[in-house]
């Protein structure tokens, strides 16, 4: 148990994740108020277009002045960048003992390392091969689905998508459904029905048992391109028994020269070793 446990906070924290315990809330460096997009009772069609619209045109974002913490676990800071389509950067570290997590992504694949795992190592696998991979049986939760966590939904039009059902004041639901290779996955995305962004979203398998949850909250209106993103996300994971928080604090959205080719590159650690999630001979603890 704890083996596998270790590797599923491997994997949440590592593949873009974030902690319910409580840690310092930065305040984002803007508070300017947020537009109403969406009309009263907004037709699915509406609701599917106000996110996109916000979501497809963050095309980056740097938070260099992140924490990440989890139950049980100190409080870290934390840098974190994004790149489209899949250029994704997180370094944590603590005061005294120095790096903790390196988490990273790039157009070929993606990596983890976190200090504390047992045995310390180095993961990776490309993203053309994780998909159909055994180490898809331990990790349940598609990599980008953990991106759009982070606040980057968006609402593929070639899916089947149901609503919006009203889900409390000024929020509206949508259901989507995802076939993938362990069978059709439902995810529930919870939407602020006047300024059209995510607040909420929820991933189930096919049996209809939750995988993992985001709440994202205090959202942040960039004032140079007027998009809105969460500073505060929440994950929990069942599976898991997990739950984990990332607070990105000021965030710099679609800041040219604000990230290094170096950033999309897996690290080297000395006296490390480097294991790939998708060689057929890894033998990985099953959920």
């Amino acid at each position: 148990m704890r083996r596998r446990r270790m590797m599923w906070l491997t994997v949440l924290v590592g593949l873009w994740a974030a902690s319910g315990a409580s840690c310092p809330q930065l305040v984002p460096q803007y508070t300017a108020p947020l537009p109403r997009v969406l009309p009263p009772s907004p037709s699915l069609e509406q609701v599917i277009q106000a996110v996109n619209n916000n979501s497809t045109q963050i095309q980056s974002f740097t938070a260099m002045r992140a924490t990440l913490s989890s139950p049980g676990v100190p409080t870290l800071r934390a840098v974190v960048a994004f790149e489209r389509p899949r250029r994704f950067r997180l370094r944590a570290e603590h005061a005294l003992t120095g790096p903790e997590i390196d988490v990273g992504s790039n157009d070929e694949l993606f990596w983890f390392w976190v200090r504390r795992n047992e045995p310390p190592a180095l993961y990776f696998a490309r993203h053309q091969q994780f998909a159909t991979s055994p180490a898809r049986q331990t990790i349940p939760i598609d990599p980008e689905w953990l991106i759009e966590a982070l606040g980057l939904a968006q609402f593929d039009p070639s899916l089947p998508h149901q609503g919006p059902y009203p889900a409390g004041s000024d929020r509206v639901m949508i259901r989507t459904l995802r076939e993938t290779p362990q069978g059709v996955q439902t995810k529930v995305t919870v939407v602020d029905a006047a300024h059209g962004f995510v607040v909420q979203q929820a991933l189930y398998d096919s049996r209809g048992q939750l995988l993992a949850s985001a709440e994202e909250s205090q959202p942040y209106r960039d004032p140079l391109t007027a998009r809105i993103m969460p500073t505060v996300i929440v994950i929990h994971s069942p599976p898991a028994q997990l739950t984990m928080q990332l607070n990105l604090g000021p965030v710099e959205i679609n800041r040219p020269g604000s990230t290094t080719p170096s950033y999309w590159t897996a690290p080297s650690l000395p006296d490390t070793p480097v294991i790939d999630l998708c060689d057929p001979r890894l033998r990985l603890p099953q959920r």
